[in-house]
Order: structure tokens, then sequence, then C-alpha cells
């Protein structure tokens, strides 16, 4: 049976704010300040729980060993050596928001029926770049069953950032889909990271019925305000379209293509003059879980800054009580994501899939949860300052970190990846 599975990238043990992704404001705003990777993890493991009580299935994805020794290791040098850049680009926790781990195209859609996932690159930024070959290891051994496919990244220079510029609508997640695929072309001062190439290529690879694959643009003006990702303007859950008036760059095209493709959709447009980019950038309004909880109702789960803002929270409580799609919201606290960069959104990467197809070692329920978090409560880092980046102390102490937590999850394979 095939049910939408939401991997939920586990906050890593060296999150810290480096303030190392231009175009990303939360990021840089809170370059500097002491990150607090225990309670970032245990906020990530409360909105796993919160979903669960939704009645989705939850699945995880592990923290990247860091700091790459690997990575540095091509640039000649190692952690102590290496100036204080790559020190931090090294031990970034980034592959916690695992919607830019790879971009899913379900068994539904595809030409072989078989579920096709290709890791995102991420060359557009120096401390995302090393990622993808942790990844690709990780889904290769959760995906290991013949009913996928895992397919390496796109070769550099062309960027791709997985899920996070890329929406998928049908009547329903067991249904054939529409897939759509959004990339820039200019942010004015910050840099579009999705190319255009890198997302016709990864529809190829993923043997897609070009009649129902879209090619969107995201508008200039929302990466210039700081929507480096599609998924802080716009989001899609089965018939509907949850979207920011200023996300696409031909807002009337897309919407007619896309009504053409599938009749039966439902867009909800959020006017400009009642929420701003600034607006729905800062509350992070879009860059929510659009689900379908148990009993078919269609939720919204947002951050706490989503009701922190008085405009973004007038205009959903009127969405709420009208007879729009979407009939639920649900609020969770993930602060400390928040403050990198990252929404509830971006914590995830959406599998449609038969979970007995899925290494289960990769999917949990409260009680495998449990185990998580007394791990977490054990060995994460309390807090990590700016300046302790290059402690040799802290960085054993986030390498014991995730070796307990792979060795508690008995995932040996990853131990040494």
């Amino acid at each position: 049976m095939l049910v939408e599975i939401n991997f939920d990238g586990i906050v890593g043990p060296s999150h810290n704010y480096a303030g190392l992704s231009p175009g990303n404001l939360a990021a840089t705003k809170n370059a500097g300040q002491t990150a607090h990777p225990r309670a970032a993890a245990l906020q990530g493991i409360a909105k796993m729980r919160a979903n669960i009580a939704l009645g989705l299935t939850q699945g995880i994805l592990l923290p990247h060993p860091r700091p790459d020794h690997a990575w540095l290791g091509t640039l000649h040098t190692d952690y102590a050596s290496a100036a204080s850049h790559l020190q931090a680009r090294a031990l970034s926790a980034s592959a916690m928001w695992a919607a830019n781990a790879a971009t899913v195209s379900p068994a539904p859609d595809t030409v072989d029926g078989r579920c096709h996932l290709t890791v995102a690159n991420l060359v557009t930024m120096p401390h995302r770049s090393h990622e993808w070959p942790a990844t690709l290891a990780q889904l290769r051994l959760a995906f290991s069953d013949p009913a996928f496919v895992v397919h390496a990244p796109v070769p550099a220079p062309f960027g791709d950032e997985g899920a996070a510029n890329h929406m998928r609508l049908a009547a329903s997640h067991d249904a054939t889909g529409i897939e759509v695929f959004v990339y820039g072309v200019s942010g004015g001062p910050f840099p579009a990271r999705q190319h255009l190439d890198a997302s016709e290529a990864i529809a190829r690879g993923h043997r897609l019925s070009p009649d129902r694959t879209l090619f969107v643009q995201q508008s200039d003006a929302a990466i210039a305000a700081g929507a480096f990702h599609n998924d802080v303007v716009a989001v899609a859950n089965e018939r509907t379209l949850f979207a920011h008036e200023l996300a696409f760059a031909d807002r009337d095209g897309f919407y007619a293509r896309l009504r053409a493709a599938m009749p039966e959709v439902e867009i909800v447009e959020v006017p400009a003059d009642r929420v701003s980019l600034a607006d729905a950038i800062q509350s992070y309004l879009f860059n929510a879980q659009l689900v379908t909880a148990a009993g078919g109702v269609q939720t919204l789960v947002v951050p706490g800054e989503t009701r922190d803002n008085p405009r973004v929270w007038a205009w959903l409580q009127e969405h709420l009580a009208g007879n729009g799609p979407i009939r639920a919201v649900e609020v969770v606290d993930v602060r400390e994501s928040m403050a990198n960069g990252g929404g509830p959104a971006c914590l995830r990467l959406r599998v449609v899939a038969d979970p007995a197809t899925v290494d289960p070692r990769f999917i949990v329920d409260a009680a495998a949860l449990d185990g998580v978090a007394g791990i977490i409560d054990t060995y994460w880092p309390k807090a990590i300052a700016f300046d302790a980046i290059g402690d040799p102390a802290l960085v054993a102490q986030v390498e014991v970190a995730r070796r307990a937590l792979l060795e508690h999850l008995k995932i040996v394979e990853l131990i040494y990846s």
C-alpha cells in the first residue's frame, strides 16, 4: 500500500550558527549566536511525534559525519590546520534539512513503475556541496528494495537543491500525479540555486511523462526577498497548491498549465496586499508541512513564528473559517532550526511508498523516538558558541554523539561513512 512517508532529518550534534548561507536571511541574521543542538534535536523529535499523532507515517534521516574529514582531505588540509571558514563548512549540520536531500518521484508517476530519488548536489553553497556522498550512502541503504531507484546527483555546475524546489499534485498520494519543478534564473543580490538544466535532467532520469511534468520559474522578486527555495513561498499536497501571489515569474501561465493538466486542482493563493513577501518569509507560512491527516483533513503544520506574526495569522484564520481546502493548522516549535533558516518543510523529505519496502531502521513510532530522544539527551552538546567551532573537545563530542545514535539504531553501515 502506497502512503506518504515524511522522513525528518534528525538535527545533528554539530548544529551551530555560522551564517554560511547567503540569501537565507535568518541564517545570516543569527550568524555568531550560540546554538543549542540538544534543544534543536528534541524540537525535531517533538515535531515527528506531532506528525504521528496526526496519523502520518514517520521516517528519519540521520546526521552526517561531522566534521567532514574526507572533504577537508580533498582540500589538502585537516580540521586542526584548516582556516576557520573551512572548519565551519566542514562542521555544518545543514543535512538536517532533509527537503534538500533529494528529489522524489513516486512509482505512479514513472514509466517503469518504480520510485525514483535523485540526490541533490547542492553545489551553490560550499558548506552543503559536500553533503551528497553521505546522503547517497544513506538513501541507498534506506531504499535498497527493488521498488526504488536511487540516482547519483546531477553533475556540477547545474545546481540542484532537491525537493525544496519540487512539488507534486495528485488526486491522492497513490494516484498518478503532476510533478512541478521550480527553478530560478536571477535573484538580485542572492544566487538562484535551482537550475533548469538540473530539473530537466532529473525529470528525464525519473522517466516522467512530459505531459504531466511542468517546469516553472520562481520569481526574481521572491528570491531577492529571501525565498532561497521555492518551499519558502509555495507548498502542495494532493489536489491543493498553496502559494504566495508573487511566488512565480509567470503566475497566470503556470496556473493555466496546471489547470489544463489537472482540472480538479485547488489553488489557494495568498494576496501580496494581505501578506507581504517579507512577512511570508519571516513567518515561514509556506515552509509548512501541508499534509493529509487521519480522516482526510488537510492540515498545515506551521512553526510558532507563523502564529506570532499578526498579519499572517489573521489571514490564515480567515481561510480556516471559510470553505477552502486547508481545514486545520498545527503549530510546532522548531525555533532552533528556524533561527538557521529552516522550518517544518525544510526538515522533512516526502516519499510516497509502501513502508514495507523501506529499511525498517528508518521508520519510527513513538517508542522508537523515545530511544532516539534518550541518546540526544545523553550525548548532544547543550550549546555551541560560535568561537567553539574549532575546539577539539567539541569535535570529539560531536563524533561520539553521532556514533552513539547509529549504534543505538543498529545502522552500523554508516558509522564509518
